[in-house]
């Protein structure tokens, strides 16, 4: 009937800015017939439930107070989303709902799931208005139309057919999550968070073909983000285990979420809200996806044994107390693990069955592969224990395992659990591009590194791409093999082909090394970082791109937890982009850099001694494969003039590439036409070496192309070029082909830093990369 729903959960829908961006996302990722579910705006559900509780107590001068709360807070969506006769209506209509409030509250009338269906009937009420502001048809849907119940459990085909009968296939259809109605036509409601719940539900009797819970984290992670920094998103979650969090508190999905969907093919994605950019987390099937690893931190829980519990009651009590249910059995006991506050609530529901074991307790849950659950816990009991925390009761079962405990467990103990826990067992995904001369050594290094690095992950080669072929394998490339298969298994590959492929893996970490130097794959860069790829690259385009593109680039990478390495893009394995780095942590304040940062330029430059003419050096060095294909290339100072600009850019000095002044190694005209004209006038060429040679001559100097980045007196001075060095300066003593690099700083004043080194060449460019790959690893962990 319809392919998509959307559900907007209250933290999406928490201010006018928020009701905008929604309306954005349904306008970009809608068609008519689609459904959108949308919770109770902000906070609205817990002062609603607030209000109940004030009612209850026969406090009307709290009932008054939160009535004018909510007033004012739907009255301010009101006024600044709509307009004229919308905004009217709309406003004469809060006014009508709640004065009915106040007056049931006065008579005592007043019933809880009707109370609390007030919420998502504003918020459905006024999205569903401002879509239609925009010129979007839309229109409103009170989901007690749609979804009855009978003795608490759904009609599943009476609803199918309301929803097919009432759901526009022309339209926007804004539904209220949460509630529900009986066959009386009373209001129920599906429990805290039941909008998700109401989201599947509505998928299953629509026959949907997606369903986005769009929220206010980027997916479902390994813990909780906003507690441990390194908590990993994963990009696919199988329903088991989302379900089992679901059922442990943990808050991304409602516990009832993933039941509609059982049997169907119906697929289930998180997303952000708040960043468009972030990728989601899909929920799938048994079988397609590898089971993760999980911690969820519990704070103020009860555990109550309950005598001869059936399955609903289950249900009933997570729907009586708003909050998901967890039940164990022990031996002759079945235990309850509910929060502290509705502690009295459950047991009165139980009535006289239930009673209190434990209470006042925190702790955490551990869910991960069923195998893997008997060392977790020994290695939680061990964290735990050097903490001096102690627990008073652990849990074992299929999947998981709890450790309710006295103390809290604080941010900085559930991170070491995760670390120690969850970290271990990950796997990184490497995609190489490029495997020419570099690329090859590179491969011929990484089953060392593999070894190396065991310790920490489990390391795969699943792709190889070289200019239009692609070698792909979700489950690794044998390394020792890879030509083999290279001969034998790659194919030519799309742009599209390849990010669906990235996106399909099913990897705790994924690494994209660029050892290209094509412009073009560096563009696909911010496609990457939307699949959560981390990025080496000896490739320099990306680095000295645009800078509002090159600063969009790192503001995603950032906003993702992602790394970007690139520290062989200048000087190949030498260790500068490491060295500018650790100055600048230390407090070091850098003021100049200058040096030789091309080994072509400096194999000919410090072979140069007037005897040899300077183009024949240069078809020399061509021969030998130290040029690029037209050393015109090497010759026009493009490449220095870009490593240069990354260097700036480690300083956090915003330069483009116009901003450093560039003169060749040769004359202007001889940059134009093809290399054979080139060759037909090379001699002017060297009558142009020879002048600026014999000039350096009587300075006493010798020549020498650099590059050279000073600061001084906020101004940056930045240019490429031929310069004249004294003989007795470093940079005119160079062992041919080296790089060099001379650091002036606050604390190298006067006697400059310098690095140097081969500045190109396989096996060490190889080795600068593996380094990114080593110390990317070591950072994740």
């Amino acid at each position: 009937m319809n392919n998509n729903i959307h559900k907007f959960g209250g933290s999406s829908l928490s201010s006018v800015e928020c009701y905008k961006r929604v309306a954005n996302i349904v306008l970009a990722h809608s068609q008519a017939g689609d459904c959108v579910v949308v919770s109770a705006s902000g906070k609205t559900t817990d002062t609603l439930v607030t209000l109940w509780h004030s009612y209850q107590q026969q406090d009307s001068h709290a009932v008054a107070n939160i009535l004018l709360q909510l007033n004012t807070h739907q009255a301010e969506l009101i006024e600044q989303l709509l307009q004229g006769d919308a905004k009217n209506a709309a406003l004469r209509a809060l006014q009508q709902q709640l004065q009915a409030v106040a007056q049931q509250a006065e008579c005592r009338q007043l019933h809880e799931a009707a109370l609390l269906a007030h919420g998502e009937l504003w918020s459905a009420s006024l999205l569903a208005a401002y879509l239609q502001q925009l010129s979007v048809a839309a229109c409103m849907h009170d989901a007690r139309t749609l979804f009855t119940l009978n003795a608490g459990q759904l009609l599943h085909a009476q609803n199918q057919q309301q929803c097919r009968a009432l759901i526009s296939a022309t339209q926007i259809n804004v539904v209220t999550g949460f509630i529900a109605a009986n066959s009386a036509a009373e209001t129920l409601t599906l429990g805290r968070n039941g909008s998700d719940y109401s989201a599947t539900l509505l998928a299953s009797y629509c026959d949907a073909k997606h369903v986005t819970i769009w929220t206010d984290t980027q997916g479902i992670f390994s813990t909780d983000p906003r507690k441990v920094n390194k908590a990993i998103k994963y990009a696919k979650v199988c329903r088991a285990q989302a379900n089992l969090l679901a059922k442990l508190g943990n808050p991304v999905l409602h516990a009832k979420t993933l039941s509609p969907l059982k049997d169907t093919d119906i697929t289930l994605s998180v997303r952000s809200s708040f960043d468009l950019q972030a990728s989601a987390t899909e929920v799938v099937k048994e079988g397609g996806v590898k089971q993760k690893r999980f911690i969820t931190s519990l704070q103020n829980i009860a555990l109550l044994t309950v005598e001869q519990l059936v399955t609903a009651e289950i249900s009933a009590v997570s729907q009586l107390i708003q909050h998901s249910v967890h039940h164990f059995s022990s031996g002759d006991d079945t235990y309850l693990v509910v929060p502290e506050e509705a502690t009295h609530q459950v047991i009165s529901y139980f009535a006289g069955r239930a009673n209190i074991a434990e209470s006042n307790l925190h702790g955490c849950a551990i869910v991960a592969p069923s195998p893997a659950i008997n060392n977790l816990t020994a290695q939680a009991r061990e964290v735990l224990s050097e903490h001096n925390i102690a627990p008073r009761l652990i849990q074992q079962d299929n999947g998981y395992v709890l450790l309710l405990t006295d103390q809290l467990i604080d941010s900085d103990v559930l991170s070491v659990l995760h670390d120690k826990l969850i970290n271990k067992g990950q796997e990184i995904a490497l995609i190489v591009a490029g495997v020419g001369n570099v690329g090859e050594a590179f491969i011929a290094q990484l089953a060392t590194q593999v070894t190396r690095l065991s310790t920490d992950y489990s390391i795969k080669l699943v792709g190889l791409v070289r200019s239009q072929q692609l070698l792909f394998n979700a489950s690794g490339i044998n390394i020792a093999q890879w030509q083999q298969q290279w001969q034998q298994e790659a194919k030519s590959y799309t742009t599209e082909g390849l990010l669906t492929a990235i996106s399909q893996l099913d990897y705790e970490h994924k690494v994209v090394i660029d050892i290209t130097a094509s412009e073009s794959f560096s563009q696909l860069y911010t496609d990457f970082v939307e699949r959560d790829c981390h990025l080496i690259s000896a490739n320099k385009y990306a680095g000295t791109a645009p800078m509002a593109w090159y600063q969009a680039l790192q503001t995603r990478l950032a906003a993702r937890n992602l790394y970007w390495r690139y520290n062989t893009s200048v000087g190949a394995g030498l260790p500068i982009n490491f060295a500018l780095a650790d100055l600048q942590h230390s407090g070091d304040k850098i003021t100049r850099i200058e040096g030789v940062f091309s080994g072509t330029l400096s194999w000919l430059c410090s072979q140069y001694d007037g005897s040899v003419a300077f183009s024949d050096l240069v078809l020399e060095a061509q021969k030998m494969g130290f040029t690029e294909p037209d050393p015109r290339e090497d010759l026009s100072g493009r490449d220095m003039q870009r490593k240069l600009l990354i260097l700036a850019r480690e300083l956090n000095i915003a330069l483009d590439l116009d901003d450093i002044s560039l003169a060749p190694l040769m004359p202007d005209e001889l940059a134009l036409g093809a290399w054979d004209d080139f060759l037909a006038n090379k001699h002017q060429l060297d009558a142009f070496i020879e002048g600026h040679a014999r000039e350096a001559k009587l300075q006493h100097a010798k020549l020498c192309y650099t590059g050279l980045l000073n600061i001084a007196d906020n101004k940056v001075t930045a240019k490429v070029g031929i310069a004249y060095v004294a003989a007795s300066d470093v940079l005119a003593n160079l062992t041919p082909g080296d790089n060099i690099f001379v650091i002036n700083s606050h604390w190298y004043r006067d006697n400059a830093l310098v690095i140097q080194g081969p500045g190109a060449g396989k096996e060490v460019t190889a080795a600068g990369v593996h380094s990114d790959l080593y110390w990317l690893v070591k950072n994740l962990k």
